[in-house]
């Protein structure tokens, strides 16, 4: 019995005497049939040599496409990093304005004792007085 088996094994692993001869898949159809096809002929090698072209055809667009992504990267870094330098010396000189505005009040605040802080009180009611009468009259 285990004659049988190996023997039964040997044919199943014979693909030719399975299916026979069959031509090697090139993914194109050809109005052309041979009768016997040969695997290693001149038409065998064209169709190889066919379809690496169409997949170097596809690689060289899927780099270019990579190629163009990345450039477009490196000039939208290039165009935010001067914009956030601009927008830094913006903020540093808004802080410096700032910062001499404060200082200036606080000189004020000294030489004028606390007087200041009732006109700053009285700024305060009147823009509320006109917000509430602007709200109520929408």
């Amino acid at each position: 019995m285990s004659q049988r088996y190996r023997a039964t094994n040997a044919a199943l692993r014979d693909r030719s005497a399975l299916l026979g001869v069959t031509p090697p898949a090139s993914g194109r159809s050809s109005p052309y049939s041979s009768a016997n096809p040969e695997p290693f002929g001149h038409r065998y090698v064209d169709d190889l040599e066919g379809q690496n072209d169409e997949a170097l055809e596809g690689l060289a667009a899927k780099v270019k496409l990579l190629k163009d992504i990345t450039v477009g990267i490196g000039n939208e870094v290039r165009e935010s990093t001067v914009q956030l330098s601009q927008m830094n010396d913006a903020f540093a000189e808004t802080s410096g304005i700032l910062a001499g505005t404060f200082r200036r009040m606080n000189n004020m605040a000294q030489r004028q004792g606390c007087r200041w802080l009732w006109y700053i009180l009285f700024l305060v009611l009147v823009f509320w007085f006109f917000i509430v009468v602007w709200w109520f009259r929408r």
